[in-house]
This record gives structure tokens, C-alpha cells and sequence, in this order.
């Protein structure tokens, strides 16, 4: 089993991967200590968000495919197909969600019988382009250094 793990996190594009999340959700966490001088550790496992880490995963996985498999092979058109939808999903599928939970909040709000309302909608689901853009950056980076 040790082996197997051990194989397991020897991948390099893996391992990009990985760091390509953790950088982007962490960075989630240093933004609030700057601009409100607040912790805000919870923003680590939150979706949305600056900056985008479905973009950095998605430009990771694309770019260490890249520069392992070639950009004519198979494995790489799929991994584009895959990194395109994945950034769609979040830059207008979900921001569209979060829209509309904002929206239903605001109506939530307005109702006059209060105590029965269920707890607030999450708002912030999906990104901005330049949340996506900034992620995608964050992935391409980390993929590059890692697979190096």
C-alpha cells in the first residue's frame, strides 16, 4: 500500500496539480488578511473567489499534459475539452447560480415571516474572467516550474 501511495504522489503533473490548488485557495485566505485585517481560514474550502482554482487545476493539468504528452496528442485535446469546459462552468454556470442566490436572498429578506426562512444562500459560487484568468496564470506557473 506504502507503494502504491508512494507511486501514487510521484507524478509530477499530480503533484503541479496539487500545489496549483493549494496556492490558488490559499491565496483566498491572504486577500481578506490584507484588505480587512481579518482570517478568514473557512475561504480555504469555499468556492469562488479570487482567485479561480478550477481555472488553476484545469490550466495545470492542460499544461503538464502539454509538456508531457505533446500538444498534437490525444491526451492533450481532451484535456483542453476538459480545461474549456471546466472554465466555462465557472466563469457562467455557477456565477449565474450565485447571481441568483443573490437575488433570492434579496427577496428572502424581504418576506415578513422571517423565523421560517431557511439559513442565506451561498452568494459567491462562481468567478469574474479576471478571477479565471488569474487562476489559469496560477496553474500554467505551477505546471511549469513543477514539470521542469
Amino acid at each position: 500500500m506504502i507503494k502504491v501511495i508512494y507511486l501514487f504522489l510521484k507524478q509530477r503533473i499530480l503533484l503541479a496539480i496539487i500545489c496549483a490548488y493549494v496556492i490558488a485557495q490559499g491565496i483566498k485566505i491572504i486577500i481578506p488578511i490584507i484588505k480587512e485585517r481579518k482570517i478568514k481560514l473557512h475561504r480555504f474550502i469555499e468556492p469562488g473567489g479570487m482567485p479561480s482554482s478550477h481555472s488553476a487545476v484545469a490550466m495545470a493539468l492542460l499544461t503538464g499534459v502539454g509538456i508531457k504528452e505533446g500538444i498534437r496528442s490525444t491526451f492533450f485535446i481532451i484535456t483542453l475539452i476538459f480545461a474549456l469546459v471546466t472554465i466555462y462552468e465557472a466563469i457562467g454556470v455557477r456565477r449565474a447560480v450565485g447571481e441568483q442566490a443573490e437575488l433570492l436572498n434579496e427577496i428572502l429578506s424581504h418576506l415578513s415571516y422571517k423565523k421560517s426562512i431557511k439559513p442565506r444562500l451561498k452568494e459567491k459560487l462562481g468567478h469574474t474572467p479576471l478571477e479565471v484568468i488569474t487562476g489559469g496564470i496560477i496553474g500554467c506557473i505551477i505546471a511549469l516550474l513543477w514539470m521542469s
